[in-house]
C-alpha cells in the first residue's frame, strides 16, 4: 500500500493515531525508529530550528518544500505536511499542492488565516472570510494529480468568531473537498469531545503542550473518534530541554561523558543516521 493510501486507512481508523512533528531528517528517522506510524513535517518546528524565529509567517514554500523532500528521502512513513495558509491566494495554493507533491508529501495542510499567519495558539489572529477559505481548499483539491493525495484543512476561526462558527467553516470545507478536518485551538474540554460527533470527515486534534487546547490522552481522543492526534512540536522542546541540560554540564562541568545520561552516544548516532549501511554500499561500490 501506498504511503498515502496507508495515511487515509490510519485516518478513517479513527483510533487516535499519535503523529509526531518532525523539523529536519534526523528528527524524522527518529520518530520512524520508535515506531511511530505517520510524521507531522511541522511549519513552527523548521521556522524555529531553521532560523530561529518564532512562528509568525517566516517560512516560504521553498523552505518547506525542502525540508518535505529530504525528509521523504530519510523515511518511509505518511508525510503530513504544514503549508500553512498556502502562501498567498488560490492560485497560489494551487502552486503549493504541485510543488509539495513533486516533494513527497503525503498530506497538506492549508489554514485560513489571514497572511501573514502566527502558531495556531497565539493571540492576535485574523481569519480570512470564508468564501475564501472554501475557494483556497477548492483549489487545493484540484491541484493535486494524485487522488490519494490528502488535503487536511485547518480553521483558526475558533479564536476569532467562536467554536459554531469554526465548527461551520469546518464542514464547508469538507463540503469542498478536504479529506481530514482540523479546528485549531479549541479551548473547553467539551469542544474536543463535540467535534468527532459534530463533523463526519476523519478529524485531527492538535496537543500543544503549553498551549491553548486542554491535553487528553490519545487512547482517550480515540475512543471520541478522532483520526490523528497531533504533537507538532514535542520532539522539538525535547530537543531544546536536551541541549539544554547538556551545554549546561558542558559549560560548568569542563566536559560531558557517555556515561552522563546527557547525550546519546556515538554508536547511536551513526546507527540513526545509517552508516552501517552506507559503509557497505561504500564497500560494494569501492
Amino acid at each position: 500500500m501506498s504511503t498515502r493510501k496507508t495515511l487515509k486507512a490510519l485516518a478513517e481508523a479513527r483510533r487516535g493515531v499519535l503523529v509526531p512533528g518532525a523539523f529536519n531528517a534526523l528528527s524524522a528517522k527518529v520518530i520512524e525508529d520508535l515506531g511511530f506510524e505517520a510524521i507531522y513535517i511541522t511549519g513552527a518546528g523548521v521556522t524555529n530550528m531553521w532560523f530561529g524565529l518564532p512562528d509568525q509567517g517566516f517560512m516560504g514554500l521553498a523552505e518547506i518544500a525542502d525540508h518535505t523532500a529530504r525528509i521523504r528521502d530519510a523515511v518511509e512513513l505518511p508525510l503530513i505536511v504544514d503549508a500553512d495558509t498556502g502562501f498567498g491566494n488560490a492560485l497560489n495554493v494551487y502552486h503549493t499542492v504541485r510543488t509539495l507533491e513533486r516533494a513527497g508529501a503525503d498530506c497538506i495542510q492549508l489554514e485560513d488565516q489571514v497572511a501573514p499567519k502566527r502558531c495556531g495558539h497565539f493571540s492576535g489572529k485574523e481569519v480570512i472570510s470564508t468564501e475564501e477559505a472554501v475557494s483556497k481548499i477548492q483549489a487545493a483539491v484540484d491541484a493535486r494529480r494524485d487522488d490519494n493525495l490528502l488535503i487536511l484543512a485547518r480553521t483558526d476561526a475558533a479564536a476569532t468568531h467562536g467554536f459554531e462558527a469554526a465548527v461551520e467553516r469546518a464542514q464547508r470545507f469538507a463540503e469542498a473537498g478536504a479529506d481530514i478536518l482540523f479546528v485549531e485551538a479549541v479551548t473547553q474540554a467539551e469542544e474536543v469531545h463535540a467535534l468527532p460527533r459534530r463533523l463526519a470527515k476523519p478529524q485531527l486534534m492538535n496537543m500543544v503542550i503549553g498551549g491553548k487546547t486542554p491535553l487528553f490522552n490519545a487512547d482517550q481522543l480515540g475512543e471520541w473518534g478522532y483520526g490523528l492526534v497531533l504533537y507538532a512540536n514535542a520532539a522539538l522542546q525535547g530537543a531544546v530541554m536536551g541541549m539544554q541540560k547538556a551545554l549546561t554540564t558542558l559549560r560548568d562541568a569542563r566536559e560531558v561523558q557517555e556515561s552522563s545520561g546527557l547525550v546519546a552516544s556515538f554508536a547511536e548516532r551513526q546507527r540513526l543516521v545509517g552508516k552501517p549501511w552506507w559503509d557497505a554500499l561504500e564497500k560494494r561500490h569501492a
